[in-house]
């Protein structure tokens, strides 16, 4: 589903709790940058215009213009304005995305193919990420998804189905019935129609093998080693979305940057 820049904007900004305005709107942006919403080499509107339309002050938009132009996702040019880089930076772990992003590397071409989305009751894998009561109903989607062709991993993403704080139930309901054949992950759709600024609880890595029912979709053997990723989003301090990951050895490599304890 495409969006103009002026309609991605427009969408409430919704911070998470302690969360600064910079840290928002820097979010806001860069989202836009890494989805295509803002191409590369473009122009980004004016700091009055993002101040404008995402309701924050010219000083809040300057701090997070700032902090996206050290990152390497915009530049300043001299007395013309700020644009898009025409390269953006590969983020691997440390920022949170939908896993669709993380996998997507360079110039290759990712392919979500949903395979099984169902409504139901949450099972104690969900009850005890998300902390939701026994018996809840939730929805389901698992999708394997492809690079350049090849299958590289299965994600299964899990939400609840009654948490109708700021929209997301109604985004996630109004996305579901058609996810089977979503390009994308039910996360990076919700976040597309919304705007809403989840904030990641954690991401565990776990080593593991494919196992049967996983190498039969992946196309390797049983005994074959694989990373789980187990992703968990907050809304509003409160955990909204769970997914978990299956990536194969042909993944390559996912960075995690490290910096300094100063």
């Amino acid at each position: 589903m495409s969006i103009s820049p002026s309609q991605y904007l427009e969408k409430p900004l919704l911070t998470s709790p302690g969360q600064p305005l910079r840290v928002a709107v820097y979010s806001r942006i860069a989202h836009g940058i890494r989805s295509g919403v803002f191409p590369m080499g473009t122009a980004l509107p004016r700091e009055t215009e993002l101040g404008v339309a995402l309701g924050v002050s010219r000083t809040v938009v300057r701090e997070a213009l700032m902090l996206l132009e050290e990152d390497g996702l915009t530049l300043t040019r001299r007395g013309v304005g700020r644009f898009v880089a025409d390269a953006i930076p590969y983020v691997g772990l440390e920022e949170f995305r939908p896993f669709d992003q993380v996998l997507a590397e360079g110039d290759s071409v990712v392919q979500v193919q949903g395979v099984e989305v169902t409504m139901q009751e949450a099972t104690d894998f969900v009850v005890s990420n998300l902390g939701i009561p026994l018996g809840s109903q939730m929805w389901f989607r698992e999708a394997i998804v492809s690079r350049d062709g090849s299958p590289i991993a299965i994600i299964q993403e899990y939400l609840p189905a009654d948490d109708d704080r700021d929209g997301f139930a109604g985004a996630v309901a109004q996305t579901m019935p058609d996810a089977a054949g979503l390009n994308a992950t039910v996360l990076q759709s919700v976040l597309e129609q919304t705007g809403l600024a989840l904030s990641s609880g954690e991401c565990r890595i776990t080593a593991s093998v494919a196992g049967a029912t996983r190498a039969k979709q992946l196309g390797v053997k049983a005994s074959d080693p694989v990373l789980l990723l187990t992703q968990t989003a907050e809304l509003n301090g409160k955990p909204v979305y769970l997914a978990k990951c299956a990536i194969t050895a042909a993944v390559g490599h996912i960075a995690v940057r490290q910096s300094s304890a100063g």
